[in-house]
C-alpha cells in the first residue's frame, strides 16, 4: 500500500507522513512542535529545530511561556514563533472551553486546572472567582485582582461584587502562584478566612480556595478546612 502524502511533501517518515500514518498520540513532542514549525533552517530541519526548543527551555512547558520575541531570538524567526504562541494560545483556550457554564464543579481539580491554563506564563500573582449556581454548576468565571510575583491583594467587595450581581448561589475562590509550588501562604490562609465570613454575612457559600501551582494545586476545602456541599 502507498503511503499517504500532501502536495509538496516527500513520501519519507516526517512527521506529515507520521501524523497521516499513526496519528498525533504516537508522535514525539519534538515531532509535533515540528508540524507547527512547517520549515527548519539551511542545514536543521525543523525537527532538529524543535528538539533544540525543547532542549533550551526544558520541554514544551517552559516554550509556551515564552513571548514571540524570545522565541524569535532562538533562530526561529518571527513567523515560525507566532505560530508556536499562536497554537499554545488555541490549547489554553480549549481548556478554558471545558469549563463553560454548566459545567458542575466537583471538586478543586477542576477549578485548578482552568486556573493553570488562563494564568499559564503569568509572572504575576491572578486572584479568580468562580460563580456557581445551586447545584455547583458554573455560571462564569472572573479575574477580580492581579498583584505582583508574590501576592495579589483582594478584598471582599471584589470577590462578591460579581457574586452579587449575577445571582450566584456560592462561589469558589482561586489562584496561582507563579513560583510554581502551591503551598498556601499566611495571607492565603487569613484571606480565605475574611471572605468565607463576609460570604457568611451576605448569604453566598465560599465552597473552597484553590492555590494552583506549576503541576499540583492545594485545595482548602480537601484539607478538611470546609467541604464541597
Amino acid at each position: 500500500m502507498s503511503e499517504l502524502t500532501l502536495p509538496g511533501m516527500s513520501s519519507g517518515g516526517g512527521p506529515r507522513e507520521r501524523i497521516l500514518q499513526l496519528g498525533e498520540m504516537r508522535l514525539s513532542d519534538a515531532e509535533c512542535l515540528a508540524l507547527v514549525l512547517r520549515t527548519g533552517n539551511r542545514g536543521q530541519p525543523a525537527e532538529q529545530m524543535a528538539q533544540a526548543l525543547l532542549r533550551r527551555f526544558g520541554g514544551l512547558a517552559g516554550i509556551s511561556v515564552r513571548s514571540v520575541r524570545e522565541l524569535a531570538r532562538e533562530g526561529v524567526g518571527p513567523v515560525r514563533a507566532a505560530a508556536l504562541a499562536g497554537a499554545f494560545g488555541l490549547a489554553r483556550r480549549l481548556a478554558e472551553e471545558s469549563f463553560r457554564p454548566g459545567t458542575q464543579v466537583r471538586h478543586g481539580g477542576d477549578v485548578a486546572k482552568v486556573v493553570r491554563h488562563t494564568a499559564h506564563g503569568s509572572r504575576r500573582e491572578n486572584f479568580f472567582v468562580v460563580l456557581l449556581d445551586v447545584r455547583n454548576r458554573v455560571m462564569g468565571l472572573h479575574v477580580v485582582s492581579t498583584g505582583n510575583v508574590d501576592s495579589a491583594p483582594v478584598h471582599p467587595r471584589e470577590v462578591f461584587g460579581p457574586a452579587v450581581r449575577e445571582s450566584a448561589a456560592a462561589v469558589v475562590i482561586a489562584h496561582n502562584h507563579p513560583s510554581g509550588d502551591p503551598g498556601p501562604s499566611e495571607q492565603d490562609h487569613s484571606v480565605t478566612a475574611r471572605i468565607k465570613s463576609a460570604g457568611e454575612l451576605l448569604g453566598i457559600e465560599v465552597l473552597d480556595h484553590v492555590v494552583v501551582g506549576a503541576d499540583r494545586y492545594y485545595s482548602f476545602a480537601e484539607q478538611a478546612f470546609f467541604p464541597y456541599r
